[in-house]
């Protein structure tokens, strides 16, 4: 009978007991490391790009409690900001929530000045190469491909760190030389001639024939070489 009666207040004390030890106290570089991973399945990397995140530090003097559940990561606002609040939640009997400000920054891999580029300058591997930069640093076309404006000039002074588009650099820029091709199916005649106007990789710009003075409308197809089709 003893036996019996000491078994069933093992028992009972089992069942008072097991709630509190299956209770699970998280630290708070947990709690981080869950809110970013969250971010990390949740948000995908854009096109031709990455995404980086960064969580905040959750302030020392907040004390996290222990939770009987399985912690619970949402964002309750527009995830397209580049500042959103994570939620991470408890649903436990004494239920608590915590935010914490995160943030997003998308990157592509652009060409940018490694120094500062003078206008007139020529584009070289000593001052440009492709880099990772945040979105909102670029501004205009993006330049995915160094190889296309080696050789290229600046058409106007480009700060170190800056994002090359097509409006500050140019294949042909006004006044240059240039060498007119003119092709037609039967034959191919070359003449020299000044660009009148600035321009990149398959864009349309006047340039004069310098033989005969005539103004003609060509396509830049190099570097200071143009093409008009006859």
């Amino acid at each position: 009978m003893f036996r019996i009666k000491l078994l069933s207040i093992t028992l009972y004390l089992i069942v008072l007991i097991s709630p509190i030890s299956q209770s699970t106290t998280w630290d708070k570089a947990y709690i981080e490391t869950f809110a970013k991973k969250y971010l990390e399945e949740k948000l995908l990397p854009p096109v031709g790009g990455k995404i980086s995140i960064r969580i905040a530090n959750i302030d020392p003097r907040i004390t996290i409690k222990p939770c009987q559940q399985k912690l619970i990561a949402n964002i309750p606002e527009n995830t397209k900001s580049r500042n959103v609040n994570v939620k991470i939640s408890c649903a436990d009997s004494t239920p608590w929530k915590i935010y914490l400000p995160a943030r997003i920054e998308k990157t592509f891999a652009v060409v940018i000045a490694t120094t500062t580029i003078e206008k007139g300058a020529t584009l070289s591997n000593n001052n440009i190469s492709l880099q990772y930069l945040a979105s909102n640093k670029i501004r205009g076309k993006k330049m995915t491909d160094v190889t296309t404006i080696l050789g290229s000039k600046a058409e106007k002074r480009i700060g170190k760190g800056r994002a090359i588009n097509t409006k500050n650099v140019c294949l042909v820029c006004k006044g240059d030389s240039v060498t007119i091709t003119a092709k037609s199916p039967n034959f191919i005649i070359k003449t020299q001639g000044v660009a009148l106007s600035s321009g990149n990789l398959n864009k349309q710009i006047k340039v004069k024939n310098t033989r005969s003075g005539r103004i003609i409308s060509s396509k830049v197809t190099a570097i200071n070489q143009v093409v008009i089709h006859l």
